[in-house]
């Protein structure tokens, strides 16, 4: 049987209790307040991490663009073969092409994902084609990117535009095969398009050698940020040669200078325009040649991406 505890000793072992109960809060305490310091100073450094790549990213100076893309666009004119031009230097200004008086000239503003453009390179591309082969005309590709949003984050638009940069360098008289090829491989829209890798088959099934430095160049987007700049160019300044047209909306078609009003889907009267055009240079009707197949209609309009 154990000893009863006298008043005194009940005291003091209530006191060490209490001390003991004391520490423990304390050291609690300190242990809290230890990982709430730990994770503020954790998340302010990864706060500082993300401030940093997001200004850096900001502030890095756009490389040069594509060789042969001087005019932020590739001219393609007979037998399909394309205009030699240095590459604009980072930090540059395009130049534009020339306007000329023998010659149709033109341009097409479009985004690999648009699905109007897909319509309109349908629709159109025999005509293009025989306008091209039979040196009546030259047609002025500008790749942009508008519907980044549309490629569950993979920025598909961008990075097709920079593709496209990279055989206007490597192999530009097989860009018209590739420009093609890219339509007939079109992804549709809200969905995360092409892969890098992909996009290279594309080109390997168009004819084009990819081994020499073109896959690697697709693979690293390397023209991603000319194709950004390129984007926000055409579509906040007036289109050189034209009366205040900006390309805020794909497929944006000129023909000397001229914005196509009509349908993406309408072979017959893009023909017609092009003839309005062409007389318009020598001051007589000229006869457009006529696509070899007339392809089906559609009610997408023209000129939205």
């Amino acid at each position: 049987m154990s000893e009863k505890l006298t008043k005194n000793e009940r005291r003091a072992q209530a006191r060490e209790q209490a001390k003991k109960m004391q520490e423990e809060r304390r050291r609690r305490e300190r242990l809290k307040k230890g990982l709430t310091v730990g994770g503020i100073i954790v998340a302010a450094v990864a706060i500082v991490a993300i401030v940093a790549i997001v200004i850096v990213n900001s502030i890095r100076p756009a490389g040069p663009g594509p060789e042969n893309m001087a005019s932020n666009g590739i001219v393609i004119g007979q037998d399909f073969v394309a205009e030699r031009t240095a590459a604009v230097p980072a930090e540059g200004e395009p130049t534009p092409t020339e306007p000329r008086q023998d010659m149709i000239q033109i341009e097409i503003y479009q985004d690999y994902m648009c699905p109007v453009c897909g319509t309109f390179d349908q629709t159109n591309r025999a005509t293009l084609e025989q306008l091209m082969s039979s040196g009546a005309a030259t047609v002025e590709v500008h790749p942009i990117a508008i519907l980044d949003r549309a490629s569950l984050g993979t920025k598909y638009s961008t990075r097709a535009a920079s593709a496209a940069g990279c055989v206007a360098e490597f192999a530009p008289d097989k860009f018209w095969a590739f420009n093609s090829a890219m339509f007939d491989n079109q992804p549709a829209e809200s969905t995360s398009g092409l892969s890098n890798e992909e996009i290279v088959g594309v080109a390997e099934g168009a004819g084009i050698e990819t081994g020499d430095g073109l896959a690697d160049c697709i693979n690293d987007g390397r023209f991603m940020s000319w194709a950004e700049e390129a984007t926000v160019r055409a579509g906040t300044q007036p289109l050189p040669g034209t009366d205040g047209v900006v390309a805020d909306r794909t497929p944006t078609v000129l023909v000397n200078g001229q914005q196509y009003p009509g349908s993406a889907s309408d072979a017959a009267g893009f023909s017609a325009f092009v003839t309005a055009a062409a007389g318009q240079l020598t001051g007589e009707p000229t006869e457009t040649p006529a696509p070899s197949e007339a392809p089906a209609e559609t009610s997408t309009p023209a000129n939205e991406g």
